[in-house]
């Protein structure tokens, strides 16, 4: 009797001291990102193709590049990288190349190889206390994302395939994804494929894993039209329960612009109210929002980090008003002169790092700044603009520039910034 008394006591008491550790996954404390009982503040970077590396047959483009860069990111002092979770379908999307290979390739049909490549990546961040934001799907073109459910389920036309839209066009196409029944049910069959995945390399269920700190729904979801917001909301609230309900450890953001994504300050509070998003996120991007005149980097510099100062105020006061963290997951910025040339200058690149990550923890309601995007050791092919298939990865989507907004790994001003800011961070 003594003896069952005894053993029911030693459990009790190893569970209460279990119960007492600090937790190895990072959670939400009030307004605070928490890891290990401690204010959990980074820099990081998206490397949304980290993923992919993983998947090259060439070892030197793939995984010996993936551990040089990770070990390079580390010793910079950036530990949070924001993954792609995988592409929908193949080939052109709105007559861009997509990235890939694809991870659901079908309606309901998924590529186990694919899965391997965000195995590897997960597992070198473990190795290396590193953290992930995988976002499940995208908003835009060159993932597939909300377009592809829409064309598989003939909600429009396949001609978006090749064809580009206009703005407006754009809008009343993906507006359409958050009424559509069979496409958020294939969504979710993605995200649950995911989730619920076991790691090949490390023997570890995903929702076990403490090297990722959030699911995020999409990459930069918007309702795109007033007349969606209703049925954007839902999605939200839906998607967001949805993965709680299957992931009890790990964090759930949107994946969020901020106002500019909704176009409405009041809604973007509204979806970041739900009990089951833990944090908001805001994006910034001074180039694409015209916050300077085309090719006048230099001249309305000024103008541009007003602008982004009163815009992370205006998003940050909704955090304080729904007592919860923010993190500036995307921002970026072009090299001086909007060249695309890694040998050249970054004089205001640095400027505008450097204010940004400022906000890091000296607003105790920013926990981490995720720049856009890590270049690595790639390099821009000479003469050639865009991405094509068989080129490396680097921060730039093929629909854009390539050397646009990466940071490569020879930047050294601007890696300058970047550890002198992620040292204070830790101190």
């Amino acid at each position: 009797m003594f003896s069952r008394f005894f053993l029911a006591a030693v459990i009790a008491a190893a569970a209460a001291i279990a119960h007492a550790q600090p937790s190895a996954f990072v959670s939400v404390k009030g307004d605070r990102l928490v890891s290990g009982g401690r204010p959990y503040y980074f820099v990081g970077t998206n490397y949304w193709y980290g993923s992919l590396l993983g998947l090259e047959q060439d070892r030197k483009r793939g995984i010996e590049r993936l551990r040089r860069e990770l070990d390079f990111l580390k010793a910079k002092g950036v530990t949070n990288l924001r993954l792609m979770a995988g592409a929908e379908g193949s080939g052109p999307m709105n007559g861009v190349t997509r990235v890939g290979p694809p991870l659901q390739y079908e309606i309901d049909k998924f590529d186990e190889r694919v899965l391997s490549g965000l195995d590897t990546v997960l597992a070198e961040m473990g190795k290396r206390r590193m953290t992930a934001v995988i976002f499940l799907s995208n908003n835009w073109e060159w993932s597939g994302g909300f377009q592809q459910y829409l064309i598989w389920n003939r909600v429009i036309s396949r001609e978006w395939l090749s064809k580009k839209p206009t703005w407006d066009e754009l809008r009343d196409n993906v507006a359409k994804f958050y009424s559509c029944r069979l496409c958020i049910d294939q969504y979710r069959a993605k995200a649950e494929t995911v989730i619920n995945r076991t790691n090949k390399v490390t023997g570890k269920r995903y929702v076990n894993d403490p090297a990722i700190m959030a699911w995020e729904l999409a990459n930069e979801p918007r309702p795109m039209r007033p007349s969606a917001n209703d049925d954007y909301k839902k999605w939200i609230a839906e998607t967001a329960a949805f993965i709680k309900s299957i992931d009890k450890h790990h964090l759930v953001t949107v994946g969020h612009e901020g106002r500019i994504g909704t176009q409405d300050i009041k809604l973007f509070e509204e979806v970041h109210a739900d009990k089951n998003i833990d944090y908001l996120t805001i994006h910034i991007w001074p180039k694409n929002w015209a916050w300077f005149a085309d090719g006048k980097l230099a001249e309305e510099y000024s103008k541009a980090e007003a602008e982004t100062v009163n815009y992370i105020g205006e998003n940050a006061d909704i955090a304080v008003k729904l007592n919860k963290p923010l993190v500036i997951e995307e921002f970026g910025l072009p090299r001086d002169g909007q060249s695309f040339d890694p040998s050249s200058s970054t004089t205001f690149r640095d400027l505008y790092y450097a204010k940004i990550l400022s906000f890091v923890r000296t607003n105790p309601h920013i926990a981490g700044a995720n720049f856009w995007a890590f270049g690595g050791t790639a390099r821009p092919v000479k003469g050639q603009l865009f991405w094509k298939p068989g080129d490396e990865y680097m921060g730039d989507p093929p629909m854009e520039e390539q050397g646009l907004n990466s940071v490569f790994s020879t930047d050294s001003s601007t890696w300058k910034v970047i550890k002198a800011r992620s040292a204070q961070l830790v101190r």
